[in-house]
């Protein structure tokens, strides 16, 4: 059985106990994240990076071009790589996809770090990827993943609100590839138990992807195990649950850039490496 609370259920999601006890959850990043231009090298300590300055040039053609690809870095030595590390700096969104892989979005929206690591824990793939989401770690975040939840006949004391949520829920994942905007359950306007989002989390089951984003607030979106479930909560400046959802969707748009922030990154990133040309 996974592990039945965290982190779906958080502060501001239920009342508390009267014995004071509470519920653990992840404790999510803090501070609104905007773009800066990163803390960047003066030109003349650029010598010798060309190779991290030529991968940069491609990462900001693919911007201009058709805003989707990536550039593979496994070539270059320990000083470029981090060159061009410290060129993208650190965005709003990161993304670990347990042992198997991490990214991390640029300042630079739609531009991401991504490292794959192998069985042995070596990186197997680094590479920064432009577009929406890292392609690669979104195909596999439902590898093996169940197509529909399980209805049961009966359940147990204190679940009265999640059974009828499994029926919407599956009539909804098949709707997703040509679904233009994702399905969304507000659990935060629904009333619950305690043991009805237990039941909900342990039909839905865990997934491997976790995202964590934080833009104008803090959001925490967890693949479940169940193709194009997730759960998607808010939090506020003092990290209480503001917001509980499920959504269906391929992947939810919050985590996502757009086509116009891919546009602006590339304005963007013609400017940072113009002091090296």
């Amino acid at each position: 059985m996974n592990d039945p609370i965290s982190p779906l259920v958080g502060p501001g999601s239920q009342p508390g106990e009267e014995d004071g006890a509470a519920l653990d959850y992840l404790q999510m990043p803090s501070g609104m994240m905007t773009f800066s231009t990163p803390n960047l090298p003066e030109s003349e300590e650029a010598e010798g990076l060309e190779a991290g300055m030529a991968a940069l040039e491609n990462v900001l053609a693919i911007t201009r071009d058709t805003g989707i690809g990536s550039v593979d870095l496994t070539g270059l030595d320990e000083s470029n790589r981090a060159f061009v590390n410290q060129v993208l700096g650190e965005g709003e969104v990161s993304v670990i996809a347990g042992s198997a892989a991490q990214a991390q979005e640029a300042v630079l929206a739609g531009v991401w770090r991504v490292r794959e690591t192998g069985h042995d824990g070596d990186v197997s793939r680094d590479y920064v990827e432009v577009g929406a989401f890292p392609a690669r770690i979104l195909a596999a975040a439902f590898d093996g993943a169940q197509q529909q939840v399980p209805i049961a006949t009966s359940f147990g004391p204190n679940i009265f609100n999640a059974p009828p949520l499994l029926p919407e829920i599956n009539e909804y994942i098949p709707r997703v590839n040509g679904a233009a905007a994702a399905h969304v359950i507000n659990l935060s306007l629904l009333p619950h138990t305690e043991e009805d989002l237990t039941y909900l989390n342990d039909v839905l089951g865990r997934g491997v992807l976790t995202i964590l984003s934080r833009g104008y607030g803090n959001c925490r979106i967890t693949a479940t195990a169940t193709g194009n479930v997730w759960w998607v909560q808010f939090y506020n400046s003092q990290d209480t649950m503001i917001l509980n959802t499920i959504e269906i969707t391929a992947v939810p748009e919050v985590a996502c850039a757009s086509p116009e922030d891919i546009a602006d990154s590339a304005g963007r990133l013609d400017e940072i490496l113009e002091i090296y040309r």
